[in-house]
């Protein structure tokens, strides 16, 4: 039995401000019309193999499970870790969970947030590499190189194991250009993928040999977690003590069970705007672009508009992303320094690395349209059949005017309906709760006002999705 594991954790910067902290690359749909995460999940198609155990951080939970709703997957888990940890620990957690009514399956570990042109493919090394797992080999999958990339660590392979699978000689990290052209020239390296494939005794006996920190705090984590409706929940208090560690470091470096597959199926870990271009449908002058864009004299560009016209006029090789509350132009030699930009806004104490505009929760989304000096305007939509936290407030009252569907409201003492083009007022401090109990989305817009309008001023006494 192949048991997937989707490492779904992270927050990148480097697609900002697409991506963000609480909203992700492996969230987005950069390559098509469904998320990374969606795209990994339907890759295992026409694989054999068990359903799906995702990792996530607590933050992305409700987005990981709405995701799995909307592609109608059934009998996923979803384990959230409460910190980052890194590689080593998230997949020790994994292995420990799927050992957990004695049986001993095949791990499949997979990033959440890579592309893969030839899925056909993909799938036929992943069946090779069973293969070898089985035979208690811990395999990773080694990227054909079609240039001196100076961006990824290498593998460099040793004797055959088989007709597809090599003994892995040693891990490289991050080469020179002068390195890198020798690797390439070599053929005897490949790009290190981060994904992999061991049964999960044979991970958990190399952990156990090389970092018994980690898998002794991952035992102690898992064993004091609990199930939390959808969700599987290690002790955080546990799980914290636990070392940081990567695979490649803990236990891949170390092992001398490691063995290298080859796979040449157009892959690509998007890991900047560029390589989001290169992957991306170009027109006859080069050219990715995505929303209302109109491009004159414009060569090699990426051009992304999520919301407004994007014009550009006698541009080459530059990348131009329009969000709701920002908008990014780089060249495209200079992607990587887009995390400086980050950086910059986090210093500066702004907001715009934590999320967009439009929030997603687990009953729906707002987008924040207007806010000023003690007051702030939200446009709310709650899907059917949701209901939000019952909650209140020491600083501010609320407004909240019905622009579509029915709305059933909780104030107080009372309860009733509010329809279409109709407005309900929630005082400081009255005790409240807001719910769809319709069949098509509700909207409404919320004016909020008062001297704090922080989302951290929500006192909640009951909640569906386990918030309070």
């Amino acid at each position: 039995m192949i048991v997937p594991v989707i490492m779904a954790g992270g927050t990148g910067s480097r697609l900002w401000p697409l991506s963000r902290q609480l909203h992700p690359k492996q969230f987005l749909k950069l390559c098509g019309d469904s998320t990374l995460l969606q795209q990994t999940l339907a890759r295992l198609n026409g694989l054999d193999t068990a359903a799906p155990l995702i990792i996530c951080n607590e933050d992305h939970r409700f987005l990981v499970a709405e995701q799995i709703r909307q592609i109608k997957l059934q009998g996923a888990g979803i384990l959230l870790e409460p910190v980052g940890k890194n590689t080593a620990p998230a997949i020790a957690l994994a292995a420990l969970h799927a050992c957990q009514e004695g049986q001993d399956p095949v791990l499949l570990v997979l990033a959440a947030d890579h592309y893969i042109a030839d899925e056909a493919e993909f799938r036929d090394v992943v069946n090779s590499a069973s293969q070898l797992a089985e035979q208690g080999k811990l395999v990773t999958f080694g990227i054909v190189p079609t240039h001196a990339e100076t961006g990824y660590g290498y593998i460099q392979r040793g004797v055959a194991f088989s007709q597809t699978g090599y003994q892995v000689v040693r891990f490289v990290e991050k080469p020179n250009r002068e390195k890198a052209e020798a690797y390439l020239q070599s053929g005897d390296y490949y790009w290190n993928s981060g994904m992999f494939m061991f049964k999960a005794s044979a991970y958990l006996k190399a952990l156990s040999e090389f970092r018994p920190d980690i898998l002794d705090a991952c035992k102690k984590a898992l064993q004091q977690g609990q199930k939390d409706m959808d969700f599987i929940r290690v002790n955080a208090d546990a799980f914290i003590q636990c070392p940081e560690d990567s695979i490649d470091y803990a236990v891949m470096e170390k092992t001398n069970d490691a063995a290298v597959i080859p796979l040449d199926a157009g892959w690509s870990d998007i890991g900047s705007w560029s390589a989001l271009w290169e992957i991306g449908n170009k027109d006859a002058h080069g050219n990715v672009s995505k929303g209302d864009v109109l491009a004159l004299n414009t060569n090699n560009c990426l051009i992304h508009a999520d919301h407004k016209l994007v014009a550009t006029v006698g541009v080459d090789n530059l990348v131009v992303v329009e969000t709701k509350d920002a908008v990014l132009v780089v060249h495209k030699d200079c992607v990587q320094d887009v995390k400086k930009v980050v950086e910059a806004i986090k210093k500066d104490g702004r907001h715009e690395h934590i999320n967009h505009r439009e929030v997603y929760r687990p009953w729906g989304v707002y987008d924040s349209v207007e806010a000023g000096e003690r007051y702030q305007v939200k446009r709310i939509t709650v899907k059917p059949g949701a209901k939000l936290s019952v909650q209140m407030h020491h600083h501010r009252a609320e407004h909240w005017v019905v622009v579509s569907g029915t709305a059933k409201v909780t104030n107080g003492d009372k309860t009733f309906l509010v329809t279409e083009n109709e407005s309900t007022y929630i005082p400081i401090g009255e005790i409240h709760a807001l719910e769809n109990p319709g069949k098509i989305p509700l909207e409404l817009i919320e004016v909020q006002s008062g001297s704090y309008l922080g989302e951290d001023d929500i006192v909640r006494f009951d909640d569906k999705y386990g918030r309070s």
